[in-house]
């Protein structure tokens, strides 16, 4: 079975840069659910993709342009979104801040 351990401490996990101003912090998951960060930049871009995963998402801090299908929402701390399986999505960061995703289930790409 995969999984992470079940105590994480944030400044023992690794952050992964992304490129262009996007760094991904993995949290825990099994492989039925994941738990990610996400650091924006100012002007970073989450560039359109989609995903078989279910993602729900709590905006932590910053402001976001986010597009999910055809509708562009603007997102701040406090705010979340959900995105269903294989609905485009992605977002243009107005105000450097961070994303806190989860997902449903884990995506195997991230452990890789």
């Amino acid at each position: 079975m995969i999984r992470s351990n079940e105590f994480l401490f944030e400044n023992e996990m690794p952050w992964e840069d992304l490129g262009n101003g996007i760094h991904r912090q993995v949290f825990g998951y099994d492989e039925t659910l994941m738990l990610v960060k996400a650091k924006f930049d100012a002007g970073a871009v989450g560039v359109l993709h989609q995903h078989m995963h279910s993602q729900v998402t709590y905006v932590d801090s910053g402001v976001f342009e986010m597009t999910i299908g055809d509708e562009k929402k603007i997102i701040r701390k406090g705010d979340g979104y959900y995105v269903p399986p294989h609905v485009m999505h992605g977002c243009v960061c107005l105000e450097a801040g961070m994303l806190i995703d989860a997902f449903s289930p884990h995506r195997e790409d991230f452990l890789k």
